[in-house]
């Protein structure tokens, strides 16, 4: 019997030695090594820029077990910054984000499908001006290693388009600005 316990008890240790399980991280907020961009083409003439000042999130990620990656990241829609003080307020605005109605816009993956080391599909919940929607787009891994403080970083940029009218903002800029590019750079700090 004791020769079966400890046979048993070798088999169960080596075969959950071979598991690796994601690290988790914390988008790096303090050090602002992060970034949500979007742009919108204005009157298809050029582009109009801004960012989202204030967002917060964390992710889960290791290079062995990639396809079990997720993140969760949390935008607080009022901190919307596109160089121009009465532009961020009409976005900010009932005709745009309303803002004072929905505070926050969210994305929670639920699938991260890797194609190579470097890159792959992330997939998941974006709710924004209080609809949601299933969304996918691609993932780069920029890099990862240990940082000069002692902690170990992880980073990624990601891009998607996304169509006005499929999340209610139905104000019409004209046809060239159906659509918005989001783009976003995330850092983490492995906890």
């Amino acid at each position: 019997m004791k020769n079966f316990l400890l046979a048993s008890t070798l088999t169960a240790a080596t075969l959950f030695s071979g598991f690796t399980y994601a690290a988790d991280y914390n988008i790096d907020r303090e050090g602002t090594h992060a970034s949500i961009i979007f742009k919108i083409k204005h009157l298809g003439y050029s582009w109009l820029t801004g960012r989202f000042n204030d967002f917060d999130g964390k992710f889960s990620y290791d290079q062995e077990t990639a396809d079990a990656s997720k993140i969760n990241v949390i935008i607080q829609t009022a901190s919307l910054d596109s160089n121009h003080a009465e532009r961020d307020k009409h976005l900010k605005g009932e005709e745009f984000l309303d803002v004072s109605k929905y505070p926050t816009s969210t994305f929670t993956s639920t699938k991260y499908t890797a194609i190579n080391e470097s890159s792959g599909t992330l997939t998941g919940e974006f709710t924004l001006h209080g609809v949601t929607k299933t969304i996918s787009f691609p993932i780069e891994k920029i890099g990862e290693g240990t940082d000069p403080w002692g902690g170990y970083r992880a980073g990624f940029s990601g891009k998607t388009t996304l169509k006005l009218t499929d999340y209610g903002i139905d104000y019409n800029l004209g046809p060239a600005s159906t659509h918005v590019d989001l783009e976003l750079f995330i850092e983490g700090v492995r906890q």
